[in-house]
């Protein structure tokens, strides 16, 4: 096995990632095999949190569109991010990989509260740690949450799964012709619209230049492939 190129990064996964082909909810076949790709880098030496979405159950500005108020939507798709958090948690230790599961809305009962020295610290001795409930506050994307988790815990790389192998420049299974950029900058992601990630989640990268790799988390081995150094997806930087 390579060295790794990266010793810390944070992946941020949708909450479709974990429904598998079910359309809603979580399917412990996909949940167990993000757990695989994360335990394979996490073997290697190194340091993994995780950003994860909440799509699968709930998501607040779809709901925020047929009248429920905007925060309190936003606040039930933070919860659904938990759900998720903890499947993810409860997937990795059964493969034998010590996980903390941290939100940004106080809840000690289920999980530890979100506090960056105490997320460092658990990355030092070799856990995986799970960020959930996005950044505890409404109007937030997870998107969000990644990149200013990713800033906290001064990760190397931002890595954003996806189910398609990178950024195009229209959406490649409705338009053929769609171009696939290999590497572009901030500025670029911005300008051109490519909702890579919402403005404001690029944005924080860019003030505090982490790099965002794009890439397809369905392709097995993809995330060893990235942290070995391989130019897999696309990269923001």
């Amino acid at each position: 096995m390579a060295e790794p190129k990266y010793k810390r990064i944070l992946l941020k996964l949708s909450g479709e990632a974990l429904m598998g082909d079910a359309g809603y909810g979580i399917h412990p076949e996909a949940v167990a095999t993000v757990a695989d790709e994360i335990r394979e880098i996490h073997a290697m030496g190194v340091s993994v949190a995780v950003v994860v979405g909440g799509g699968n159950i709930f998501r607040g500005i779809q709901a925020d569109e047929k009248g429920l108020d905007r925060v309190t939507a936003d606040h039930m798709g933070m919860l659904a991010t938990v759900i998720n958090g903890l499947a993810l948690q409860d997937a990795l230790e059964k493969k034998g990989v010590p996980t903390r599961l941290q939100t940004a809305i106080g809840m000690q009962a289920l999980a530890e509260p979100f506090i960056r020295r105490r997320a460092i610290r658990h990355l030092e001795k070799g856990r995986v740690v799970i960020f959930a409930a996005g950044t505890g506050n409404p109007y937030f994307t997870t998107d969000s949450a990644a990149s200013l988790r990713a800033i906290e815990i001064k990760a190397e790389l931002l890595l954003k799964a996806t189910k398609v192998d990178g950024v195009y420049s229209a959406d490649p299974k409705k338009d053929p012709g769609a171009e696939k950029y290999a590497s572009l900058n901030y500025m670029q992601a911005l300008e051109k619209g490519l909702r890579i990630m919402d403005a404001t989640a690029i944005s924080l990268c860019m003030e505090n230049a982490i790099p965002i790799r794009v890439f397809n988390l369905f392709q097995p081995g993809n995330i060893r492939r990235i942290v070995e150094g391989e130019a897999i997806g696309s990269i923001v930087s």
